[in-house]
């Protein structure tokens, strides 16, 4: 069966894979690594798969139904997010209109199934939860002409309303699925995806689904994933590792996207162990919590880390429990010490307007993070999605300012603040997320050492001078105009 996967067109550069989706003022551009995933699952039960990213190749919705026309898919599946939904249905649309059943998968239908049916007029349906399962169960349903009620974890379309098939089936053994790198590989521009926290160029895979903490903002575990934690073998692990050093030589590091590749410490550490007895000697990069030992970083950075990414949140104590991030202070001021002491880097992420915050809690959250002094850091308005605990509690409390989904993003396509607290406007918090930004990059000693360090380091400063090239409009303080 011929099947159409599309991240379809929206904002040139839009980055629709991550939690957060945007044009990010970094540069980053996500891998749609949940599509890729599903086109892996799709390829290994038999389908032929065309899959375009329109937003890494900066095609418009002409150029897209010109291929699908070459192609003729008999089934297509388009991922969305909350911030593009409006235009991904559209997207659906029109091919459905053409004749192909459409599917939408994410997080937004995932967590509104119901109106995001409500908001179109002729495509399929969509999933609900991970989807390699249930788009396997559809392709094949319609490949054999039975009835797509009978596929676990769909919403479908039907006279009169919308029909439920239950819950959907998650991928329990995880090795079982194809090498996401495979399908990058296959399939996609690899050199146009980039993070700053890693090399470039780099592929971003998982090591396992689900997180067993309870951050109210995190949308991954509270739509797609869940709390359970599923774990690939270390050694699927490593061969994929060693399969793109053999495979695709120019990539120069992995990027582990997992929740946190650090819920099981003793498990990492083994991981490492492993990548370094298997003498790989790629770079990789992962999202990491700020409880990670010393020993632990330690043993990673033997292995070939590089770098962390971690969500520090807030430096206020009442803050981090309201969101329950689970990490207190001192741990993060341990873990800081200890990655350094290790060699790692970290880029720190901050993020204000959870509730409760105030213009003298987020004083305190900078200078926190001042502190702290990540390699990089990030500060960002807290971003609430439909299914999350933090969206939940700010439209509880009135405090969603929101007039569409569009709204999710300002005009660029960068993110916007959509809540406001008791005592702060979605701008003030906003404009002090500017602020903080150039009060961290543009002190001396900061842009000193990132000097010293990019003069030594080649990967370092090339890394360093893409950021720079896609950040500068964002970090120096435009003239207001007369």
């Amino acid at each position: 069966m011929r099947i159409l996967a599309l991240n379809p067109p929206f904002l040139p550069r839009f980055s629709r894979g991550q939690r957060s989706p945007a044009v990010t003022r970094s540069g980053t551009l996500y891998y749609p690594i949940w599509l890729s995933y599903a086109v892996g699952a799709l390829e290994q039960a038999g389908h032929e798969v065309l899959y375009l990213d329109a937003p890494a190749e900066c095609i418009d919705l002409e150029e897209v139904l010109r291929r699908v026309e070459a192609f003729s898919p008999e089934m297509a599946v388009v991922e969305t997010s909350t911030p593009s939904i409006r235009n991904d249905v559209d997207a659906a649309d029109e091919l459905e209109g053409r004749g192909i059943p459409t599917f939408l998968v994410g997080t937004h239908p995932s967590a509104l199934p119901e109106e995001t049916l409500a908001m179109g007029a002729r495509f399929s349906g969509l999933v609900v939860g991970e989807y390699e399962m249930p788009l396997v169960g559809a392709a094949a349903a319609l490949q054999e002409g039975s009835e797509l009620e009978s596929v676990p974890g769909l919403h479908l379309r039907r006279p009169g309303g919308f029909v439920s098939t239950g819950p959907g089936r998650k991928v329990e053994d995880l090795d079982s699925l194809a090498f996401v790198s495979g399908v990058y590989a296959r399939h996609l521009p690899i050199r146009s995806y980039n993070n700053p926290n890693a090399l470039h160029p780099q592929v971003m895979i998982l090591g396992g689904r689900g997180c067993p903490n309870y951050c109210s903002f995190c949308v991954f575990p509270q739509t797609l994933t869940g709390r359970t934690v599923r774990m690939r073998s270390i050694s699927n692990i490593v061969a994929e590792m060693r399969w793109i050093e053999e495979n695709m030589p120019g990539v120069k590091a992995v990027f582990f996207e997992d929740d946190t590749l650090s819920a099981d410490t003793d498990r990492l550490r083994a991981l490492a162990g492993a990548i370094a007895e298997a003498g790989v000697s790629i770079s990789w990069t992962a999202n990491m919590r700020a409880n990670v030992d010393y020993e632990t970083l330690a043993a990673c950075r033997k292995a070939g880390l590089r770098s962390v990414c971690t969500g520090f949140e807030s430096g206020v104590p009442g803050l981090l429990g309201r969101m329950r991030k689970g990490v207190d202070i001192d741990t993060m001021r341990r873990f800081t010490a200890d990655a350094r002491r290790a060699g790692v880097l970290v880029h720190g992420c901050f993020l204000f307007g959870i509730e409760g915050e105030t213009a003298e809690t987020m004083e305190q959250t900078l200078r926190f993070a001042l502190e702290l002094d990540p390699d990089t850091a990030q500060f960002y308005p807290l971003m609430v999605y439909p299914g999350t605990e933090a969206y939940r509690e700010a439209e509880a409390a009135g405090h969603l300012s929101q007039a569409c989904w569009r709204d999710w993003l300002g005009p660029e396509g960068l993110h916007n603040c959509v809540i406001r607290t008791d005592s702060l406007s979605g701008a003030e918090i906003a404009e002090f997320c500017d602020r903080a930004r150039r009060k961290f990059y543009l002190r001396p000693g900061y842009i000193a050492r990132k000097a010293f360090r990019s003069l030594a380091d080649r990967d370092e400063r090339r890394r360093t001078m893409m950021a720079f090239k896609s950040f500068r409009h964002h970090l120096l303080p435009r003239r207001k105009r007369g």
